[in-house]
């Protein structure tokens, strides 16, 4: 089903337009966190991943219904059929209410993507606010004759269901080895077959959370939750579903068989799938001592940490791989991004301050790289190419201020306008940030220290005048009184 990942070739305003299945809306569901945990780099690259897609579809002039789910219920100790509620276990062990914990999680992941300068989603729905609809959903896929009871429990019936429909079409699973490969535990466990997936869950005795539904007190699946949701808000049939590739298998594609044993209907057009972050070409985990949270990466306050590395950093340093290749994090990595970042708004303070020239052209073509800029969005959202094109913008930016280059009226005014455009608005990105802008800041700071002193100077407060001089060279900047008031520069 990921042979339409090049879709949004279409995507543009020089072609045939993309038709959504729900005009006026681009339909997009999107699976969200699990709040039982600080919010880390892996959820960092979704969050940017989704952001991009839904700021340039909404710069295109789509109306996006962007749907990102919050997991605050049913999200098992070993991510399958058995063990613990993680946020139930949570707050067992703090002693709190599970919808305090999961507020608290859901709080500071607000927070960071705030911090990461992502927008908010239309619609941020939470699975313990639908446990009836999905009762509801589980009524059908058994009415169907896709799910069964067992003890209380209700099962998706994977065998039944592989009969009528094609169960691995997203992963490229195949359901015959699926069967096989679990039928040894058949007799031991309340399944048919280990390949069946929970759809409900009867509660243990010491589970925290648990409802009322007609085959026990209990909750529901993990899986079931993204089903509901996405189709309650986007209607059974809607256009992209994203998520990490962690998630292709088995939470997307039983995603795939609830809705379609429900309605009969394929309910997602186009899959997306965001590949993962491996620190020093390991996957990212707890046990292995390299879990970083995004706190820390804004801190600093990690072993695996050089330094703290600001926001719009890790948001660059992502948007240079492409979404659906891997991401390896170093800190030479964060610090090259960090660099790039710098450089490009820097870059961009300059083309604000450019004059055109009198000549009827410019001395290249400024036409032909912005839509190569287009060009690389719409080649299914090539962020890496894309910026390639902006430092190739930067360095005819940077040579027409050192006199070597010159812009037409025109291509000057496009090229400022679409810069802006690519880089604050599509690309999420933020000047506030940077380095440079720290410096740029900092100097504004001197300047108003210096004109102080010379407003001491004409007053004779030769004290005030001398200490904020002494001061400043004692920080490390260098003082030059003139004829036309002073010069300053940072030495240290």
């Amino acid at each position: 089903m990921e042979n339409n990942l090049h879709i949004f070739n279409t995507l543009t305003r020089r072609k045939k337009k993309f038709q959504p299945i729900n005009p006026p809306f681009v339909g997009m569901y999107v699976c969200g966190p699990t709040v039982y945990g600080d919010a880390h780099l892996g959820h960092a690259r979704p969050a940017v991943t989704f952001d991009l897609v839904f700021r340039y579809l909404t710069y295109l002039g789509y109306k996006v219904r962007y749907v990102r789910n919050i997991t605050d219920v049913g999200h098992l100790e070993n991510d399958a059929d058995e063990g613990e509620d993680k946020i139930a276990k949570k707050a067992r062990l703090e002693k709190l209410e599970p919808m305090e914990v999961a507020q608290f999680y859901t709080n500071g992941y607000h927070r960071n993507m705030t911090q990461l300068n992502t927008l908010p989603p239309s619609i941020e729905p939470h699975a313990s606010g639908h446990i009836l609809e999905q009762i509801e959903m589980i009524r059908e896929i058994l009415s169907n004759g896709f799910a069964y009871e067992s003890n209380g429990s209700v099962y998706f019936d994977v065998e039944a269901y592989s009969t009528k429909n094609h169960y691995g079409k997203l992963s490229g699973r195949v359901v015959e080895d699926l069967l096989s490969n679990t039928r040894e535990l058949e007799g031991q466990s309340e399944k048919r077959n280990n390949a069946d997936f929970a759809l409900w869950k009867k509660a243990s005795p010491e589970h925290i959370m648990r409802w009322n539904a007609e085959w026990s007190v209990g909750f529901p699946g993990w899986h079931l939750e993204c089903s509901v949701m996405s189709t309650k808000y986007l209607g059974e049939e809607f256009d992209i579903h994203g998520g990490g590739l962690d998630l292709q298998f088995p939470h997307h594609e039983c995603e795939i068989a609830q809705n379609k044993a429900a309605s009969g209907k394929d309910a997602v057009r186009f899959w997306m799938h965001n590949n993962m972050i491996t620190i020093n070409g390991q996957k990212m985990g707890k046990s292995l001592g390299n879990f970083i949270t995004l706190d820390d990466f804004f801190a600093g306050n990690h072993p695996l940490l050089e330094q703290a590395y600001a926001p719009m950093t890790v948001r660059f340093f992502m948007l240079q791989a492409h979404y659906r290749n891997p991401l390896d994090f170093s800190n030479s990595a964060l610090q090259a991004a960090e660099k790039g970042l710098q450089r490009l708004m820097s870059a961009m303070q300059t083309l604000e301050k450019l004059q055109a020239t009198n000549e009827d052209d410019s001395s290249f073509d400024v036409r032909a790289l912005i839509n190569n800029m287009y060009e690389a969005l719409d080649d299914d959202f090539n962020t890496p190419v894309l910026i390639a094109h902006l430092f190739d913008a930067v360095k005819q930016i940077n040579s027409a201020a050192d006199g070597k280059a010159y812009f037409e009226a025109n291509d000057l005014v496009y090229l400022k306008s679409t810069m802006n455009a690519v880089i604050f608005q599509i690309l999420g990105l933020k000047a506030t940030e940077t380095k440079s802008n720290q410096t740029e800041k900092l100097g504004e700071v001197v300047d108003l220290l210096l004109k102080t002193r010379l407003q001491a100077k004409a007053d004779k407060n030769w004290a005030l005048s001398d200490k904020i001089r002494d001061e400043l060279t004692a920080l490390g900047f260098e003082i030059k009184d003139t004829k036309d008031g002073y010069e300053w520069k940072m030495v240290v």
